[in-house]
């Protein structure tokens, strides 16, 4: 039953999964990696939830498997008893004829005493298998009580789950409400304009809300993808700064200002410990744009990482 409804949240969290991905240029953002970098902070929610999942799903398996142990070892108690059973007839019945044959063998005592006796000892053999197959159970028994997912530990789950589904609903409720802005009466040159101005006196606040805006209207996606990325690497977001560069590549890959995207891509990465992919970033660009500064800017931090 709970595994049933594991899969069942697996499915609820899917199109939340997928309504998030983008066109990776880079490889950021790629929940599936084994390590990922580059994510935004629903990506990071989706992230934790998948690891946790995973766990219940490992623990629920393990559980499984310990419950189909039980049975093979009831099925083992339950042949131990019936074989009993058995014998206790069969003594039964043999001492039934030994009253009816009244044979002269059977009269003696000390003959009589050597069956009582073994059907003594046979009892007891029996009594201590099934004493020695109860304590084997009782220790799988602990075990699988040790490991087994409880209650309130799956509801815990479940709280997640939906504390991301109120994460993602509001986030969509921000979209659907976005053309509500006071930037509505400016036009979207204007607010261009402004945005780029807020940038070079360095009020990145204000810049970041001026091109959202002009993201959530599809004016200039690319450039403001760019500028936003830009503004996240100088306060040193390095995780934000590749996610918004990525997008901005996979909208304009032959924009004017890539060379230095690729730049800051690269040092980003190397900021966040993934060397290897800062280096083929490095190269990248050196190959891409030789004789230029940033091919030159490239060369230095690949010998400065060495």
């Amino acid at each position: 039953m709970k595994r049933s409804l594991i899969v069942a949240l697996l499915a609820t969290l899917l199109p939340y999964s997928l309504a998030s991905s983008e066109p990776s240029a880079f490889g950021a953002g790629d929940i599936s990696s084994p390590q990922p970098y580059g994510l935004t902070s629903s990506e990071k929610v989706i992230l934790q939830n998948k690891d946790n999942l995973q766990k219940v799903v490992v623990k629920s398996n393990n559980q499984a498997n310990e419950v189909d142990s039980l049975r093979e070892r009831i099925d083992g108690l339950q042949s131990i008893v019936e074989s009993l059973s058995r014998k206790s007839q069969e003594n039964k019945i043999f001492m039934q004829n030994m009253n009816d044959k009244q044979s002269e063998e059977l009269k003696t005592a000390n003959e009589f005493e050597k069956r009582v006796n073994q059907v003594a000892q046979t009892n007891t053999e029996n009594i201590e298998k099934i004493k020695l197959l109860m304590s084997e159970l009782s220790k799988l028994l602990d075990t699988i009580n040790a490991n087994y997912v409880t209650k309130e530990e799956f509801n815990s789950l479940v709280n997640d789950v939906n504390k991301f589904k109120e994460i993602m609903t509001v986030e969509f409720k921000k979209k659907a409400t976005s053309g509500k802005s006071q930037l509505d009466s400016i036009s979207k040159a204007d607010i261009y304009n402004s945005a780029r101005e807020f940038y070079d006196k360095k009020n990145y606040t204000e810049s970041i809300e001026y091109y959202t805006y002009l993201i959530d209207n599809n004016y200039k996606p690319a450039r403001a993808h760019y500028m936003i990325g830009e503004m996240h690497y100088y306060r040193k977001n390095y995780s934000e700064a590749i996610a918004y560069f990525k997008k901005s590549a996979s909208l304009y890959s032959e924009a004017s200002y890539m060379p230095e995207l690729m730049l800051h891509t690269a040092s980003a990465m190397e900021k966040t410990g993934d060397k290897n992919n800062a280096i083929a970033f490095y190269n990248g660009i050196i190959s891409k744009y030789p004789n230029t500064k940033y091919a030159s800017d490239a060369q230095k931090y690949i010998s400065l990482m060495k």
